[in-house]
């Protein structure tokens, strides 16, 4: 047993040294993420459409969409759609219509389906409307300022460049569940990529915005290569950069309401984000509980205090992540309407649900979209289960 003391403290040491540096690396990741400066957009913006596929009458749909339809933009297209008829979301488009008659809307109501994600679907039926060379499309909980089209189109004035894609911070509704999961998307998931960017990673695409040319889609084959895709935004830029062109992470940043109306949809929603990781990463995700910094410390905190001698050097490491935790927590509530400090209490329940929930993602491999279950394979195509 006192043979073992020693190879404890040191597993002890290493968790909270992990935990330290992770959460000191982040914080610096989204310090200098933030300190970038916009991408300047240039004369000549070429005409855009904007493709926002719908499905339901999401909290605040209204807003998002409008946001759209106020661009500082010289000409662009919308096009809506949805695959019933009786989609309550068109509710929202109509009074859009009403509102904006200036601007150029299209809506397209067909249930034609062409692989086991209907979102994608959804989007190969709606682009036979666009009427433009240059793509956006954007999911339907995206709220944007007026400078969103000229700053992400800006990138594609370079031809090396096929496609480009944004970051975003989630704004939860008022339950408990939607700050939980407002918390894993602007505490652990967006620091996580921006360190992965800060050490030269240039993979990661977002379907919360994708941007790129018409000549781009075609010569990868269309959206139908993706249709059947979970990750399909990953995969389309996966296939984008097979063509020898670059994706680009634009320094937008897009908000996006998180709306979560109990526990059960909570998890529902962020074991379906792990387990797209893990079939996206299946070698480092494994590795993933290196970055749950406040249970990882706790844990090497209880481990290392066996040697008395060393609890010093072990709470200044725990103190360490803490702080750095917290200000990670903090810096992106500056933007916030809520108080500052508002959530802090939850850090604790989001950092160990985190945990469990990467846990329970090795259980198996199905995932719920929509109210449907599918299975997912190694090449991370969507099995739907009857």
């Amino acid at each position: 047993m006192i043979a073992l003391v020693p190879v404890v403290v040191f597993i002890g040491f290493a968790c909270l040294a992990v935990a330290a540096l992770y959460s000191v690396l982040t914080l610096i990741a989204m310090l200098v993420w933030r300190a970038r400066a916009a991408t300047a957009s240039a004369p000549g913006l070429p005409p855009v459409t904007v493709l926002k596929p719908l499905c339901g009458a999401e909290p605040g749909l209204h807003q998002h969409l409008r946001s759209f339809c106020r661009q500082d933009y010289p000409q662009f297209q919308i096009v809506f759609g949805v695959r019933d008829a009786a989609d309550p979301a068109l509710a929202a488009v109509r009074r859009l219509m009403a509102e904006f008659p200036a601007q150029p809307i299209d809506v397209v109501i067909d249930p034609q389906q062409y692989g086991s994600n209907a979102k994608v679907s959804n989007l190969i039926n709606m682009i036979a409307r666009a009427r433009h060379d240059v793509l956006v499309m954007a999911d339907s909980d995206t709220c944007v300022a007026p400078d969103y089209l000229a700053a992400v189109t800006a990138p594609l004035q370079d031809r090396n460049v096929g496609l480009v894609t944004c970051l975003y911070r989630g704004v939860p509704t008022r339950q408990l569940w939607s700050r939980l999961g407002a918390m894993y998307i602007n505490d652990w998931y967006a620091p996580s990529v921006l360190l992965a960017w800060l050490f030269g990673y240039q993979g990661y695409v977002s379907g919360q915005t994708i941007c790129l040319r018409r000549d781009t889609l075609q010569a990868i084959g269309g959206l139908r290569q993706i249709a059947s895709h979970l990750a399909d935004d990953h995969r389309l830029g996966e296939l984008v950069r097979g063509l020898g062109l670059r994706t680009v992470l634009s320094s937008y940043w897009l908000t996006a309401e998180h709306d979560e109306p109990n526990l059960s949809s909570l998890i529902g929603h962020e074991l379906r984000w792990m387990r797209t990781i893990r079939v996206l990463r299946p070698m480092s995700f494994r590795w993933m509980f290196l970055s749950f910094s406040l249970p990882l410390a706790a844990a090497g905190l209880a481990l290392s205090a066996i040697d008395e001698a060393l609890s010093p050097t072990a709470w200044g490491l725990f103190l360490t992540t803490l702080v750095a935790r917290l200000a990670l927590h903090m810096l992106h509530r500056r933007q916030d309407h809520r108080p500052l400090l508002s959530d802090c209490w939850l850090l604790p329940a989001r950092d160990l649900l985190i945990l469990w929930v990467w846990c329970k993602s090795f259980l198996g491999s199905q995932v719920i979209w929509r109210g449907n279950q599918f299975a997912v394979d190694n090449d991370g195509v969507m099995h739907r289960r009857s």
